[in-house]
């Protein structure tokens, strides 16, 4: 098998390619879409041989976002997508799940993380309280109209948002 060459390269040396050098490496047509997904969900760090057991949950679920959004899904329904993310990160799949959106499609989002709460289109905040105390909808509208309301959440988010502001002046 190391004897068939790819542009120079070995299968070997080509799974040992990020994906972003596999980007401009792997120049068949096919192969591009898939490329920019992952670029996409911010994975270029990943190479093309990484055993999916060395990826954190949040790496294997942005993997599958990837490989879906090649497809025509229509609903994506994500858990926690912002797990282990940088915070450069998740302003990049917060910019994706927007473009998905503009694109037709449904996005559904279970998260904790206030920046994405923020800049969603609508919140569904349930509770009051966490496990067998919570699983009523205490809140459901716009997250400008959240920054009213009295939940947990809510009052999470106003700190958050203030704390935002802080830090831009």
């Amino acid at each position: 098998m190391l004897g068939y060459r790819l542009r120079g390269k070995d299968i070997s040396e080509v799974l040992e390619l990020t994906v972003d050098e596999a980007r401009g490496f792997l120049t068949e047509k096919p192969l591009q879409p898939v490329l920019a997904a992952l670029v996409d969900v911010g994975l270029p760090y990943i190479t093309l041989g990484q055993p999916l057991s060395t990826l954190s949950g949040g790496e294997r679920q942005r993997l599958k976002l990837a490989v879906e959004m090649t497809g025509d899904s229509s609903v994506y329904v994500l858990d926690e997508p912002t797990t282990g993310l940088h915070m450069d990160d998740v302003d990049r799949l917060i910019g994706l799940l927007h473009r998905l959106v503009d694109g037709g499609r449904t996005v559904v989002v279970v998260e904790h993380d206030l920046d994405v709460i923020a800049r969603a289109d609508w919140v569904i905040d349930l509770g009051p309280g966490a496990g067998h105390d919570g699983g009523r909808i205490v809140f459901q509208g716009t997250p400008g109209d959240l920054l009213g309301a009295d939940t947990l959440t809510a009052q999470h988010l106003r700190a958050h948002v203030r704390t935002a502001e802080t830090a831009v002046v």
